[in-house]
């Protein structure tokens, strides 16, 4: 028989985590329940409602436990505004101790304020010594396990969000992004997108990754475009290929004294 599962996300555009709802039947996309997790209890937010046989492959999902009360709510705006004290008291004790590289991007505290965990970002060889400032943290949160997760440069730009290297007002990490695609160099040369670094670099230092939008329409629309160099009949003679426009199904093509001109596929004959 399959289980109820339901989607939950912590923070808006966040990944997806599924969980068990055999316990609460009853709920509802939108609604906030408590779970627990690696980083201890937490409130999420229900994005989907589904059912096991709806997703492949064997799973061992963890249960909700409960429907978010009211005081779950204020208790967790209370530790959202604790939060940021957090991080800028870790970002003033990494400057004091001189630590260099390590980029602390969020504090989060577990439901109960029993976890005080710290997101970094360090790009350097080998493991950052955060261990002092660990140390002197626990001596001022006594009350918090504290503890350190490190993270890559893109999860970094997607937590501390801003403008997008394109000039769109919100990132597409933190607006709608949920998980990370590896993206190539060669997603790039197959867009003909020019390859100089301010081109095709994310605010995260990484190429964009906006390079995989289109990239499959770019190579199935290349498949019926003669390549680059090719020598082709156009209904002003032969030329050699120059330069594609596969979306719009364009070719230019040079033919010599005449110059470089635009056909379309359906003008063009390949040999």
């Amino acid at each position: 028989m399959a289980s109820l599962i339901v989607g939950i996300r912590f923070n808006q555009g966040g990944k997806t985590y599924h969980f068990d709802a055999s316990a609460c039947p009853d709920v509802e996309v939108d609604e906030f329940v408590i779970v627990e997790t690696s980083r201890g209890k937490q409130l999420g937010q229900i994005a989907l409602v589904t059912d096991s046989s709806q997703i492949p492959g064997d799973h061992n999902w963890k249960p909700i436990l409960r429907k978010a009360t009211p005081r779950d709510l204020v208790l967790r705006q209370v530790y959202e505004e604790k939060e940021q004290e957090a991080l800028e008291r870790c970002q003033e004790i990494g400057q004091e101790l001189g630590l260099q590289g390590v980029k602390f991007v969020s504090a989060e505290y577990s439901l109960e304020g029993e976890n005080l965990i710290f997101l970094y970002c360090y790009e350097g060889k080998g493991d950052p010594k955060v261990g002092k400032v660990k140390t002197r943290l626990n001596q001022e949160f006594t009350e918090n396990n504290v503890e350190f997760h490190r993270i890559g440069p893109r999860d970094a730009a997607k937590i501390i969000g801003g403008m997008g290297a394109c000039g769109k007002e919100i990132r597409c990490c933190t607006e709608f992004m949920t998980d990370f695609t590896p993206i190539s160099i060669k997603m790039a040369k197959a867009q003909g997108v020019s390859l100089a670094p301010t081109e095709i670099t994310g605010m995260c230092g990484r190429l964009r990754c906006c390079l995989l939008y289109e990239y499959d329409l770019y190579i199935e629309a290349k498949r019926e475009l003669p390549r680059r160099g090719k020598v082709v009949a156009t209904p002003k003679g032969k030329g050699k290929v120059v330069r594609l426009d596969p979306l719009a199904r364009k070719i230019f093509v040079d033919l010599g004294e005449s110059g470089v001109q635009e056909f379309s596929q359906e003008e063009i004959k390949q040999s």
